[in-house]
């Protein structure tokens, strides 16, 4: 679909960029630190199949914790509520991503929810596949199903660069294999994981799978339906309550869209029958979210009246 830019959004893009010199990029995953931090960009995919950019929206980055949101749906599919929300919970938490507190204080070691790292890792042992490859090969395939992209990659470096640093996720990963809550092999478990957060995308992709969870699962385009309606539901549920880490309810208030962001900077949002939003600006706040991003859509939200609540 041919794009459009817009002077309006230009406006925005620009206001929200100076605010890039305030956010660091994610240091502490060496194949991302080299990322220029006054990147921004943006695409819009409206409800009625129209497209707006700005910025470099050509730019790929990899989806980081917004693949949580694709996991989730997946493994929901694979086996229905009740066996996925028997190892993960629903709950937010104030907490910030990667805390084992939570996991301590609880009899059953479950974690509150699947947008944390610990909910995640659940989550993701969930999918089938008979192995690695399978299972990282469906995870590629669902978001080519999302996208249209004609070829769905992961970017080997940055996934391997998580691999060699993921302590503290081997950590909850192993804690939750003695209380049960995994039974798969960790290291295993660990390299899907680096893999899944390491699939490249653009911002034009990430709106498109916004659009579809706001249209209950539903390609816009053709008309298909992706996902049931039902699990688009949840999976927006639990970016508005869990999506932004441990700032989702500043977020809820002063934005009020459905959203997931990534430590890679970025954003996707889902507004509910209207379109979807991707966003890509590597200087995060000390939560980890885009800080750009975040203004981009507080412009938005203000101007469009897109405030769900």
């Amino acid at each position: 679909m041919y794009c459009q830019t817009s002077a309006e959004l230009e406006t925005f893009l620009l206001r929200a960029q100076k605010v890039t010199t305030e956010g660091e990029v994610a240091h502490y995953i060496p194949a991302l630190k080299n990322v220029d931090k006054n990147t921004l960009a943006m695409s819009i995919y409206h409800g009625q199949n129209q497209c707006f950019t700005v910025g470099n929206t050509e730019h790929t980055f990899t989806l980081q914790s917004i693949s949580k949101v694709l996991a989730l749906a997946l493994a929901l599919m694979d086996h229905g509520q009740e066996v996925v929300f028997s190892k993960v919970g629903m709950e937010p938490t104030g907490d910030p991503f990667n805390s084992i507190a939570k996991l301590e204080s609880t009899k059953t070691a479950r974690p509150l929810n699947p947008m944390i790292n610990a909910g995640a890792l659940v989550v993701t042992s969930l999918i089938k596949g008979a192995g690695l490859q399978e299972k990282i090969g469906r995870l590629l395939s669902f978001v080519h199903e999302m996208t249209s992209a004609p070829e769905r990659k992961y970017d080997e470096a940055v996934a391997m660069s998580e691999y060699h640093t993921a302590h503290l996720n081997r950590s909850l990963a192993y804690f939750l294999k003695q209380h049960k809550v995994i039974e798969d092999d960790i290291e295993e478990l660990l390299e899907l994981y680096c893999y899944q957060c390491a699939i490249e995308v653009t911002c034009y992709d990430l709106a498109r799978i916004g659009a579809i969870f706001a249209r209950e699962g539903q390609d816009p385009e053709s008309g298909r339906t992706i996902l049931p309606a039902h699990i688009a539901r949840i999976c927006k549920t639990f970016m508005v309550t869990c999506g932004m880490y441990n700032a989702s309810g500043e977020f809820a208030i002063k934005v009020g869209i459905p959203a997931k962001s990534g430590v890679s900077g970025a954003i996707m949002a889902s507004v509910p029958e209207w379109g979807g939003i991707g966003i890509f600006g590597p200087a995060l706040d000390e939560k980890g979210n885009s800080i750009a991003g975040i203004h981009l859509l507080e412009m938005l939200s203000s101007n469009y009246e897109l405030h769900i609540f």
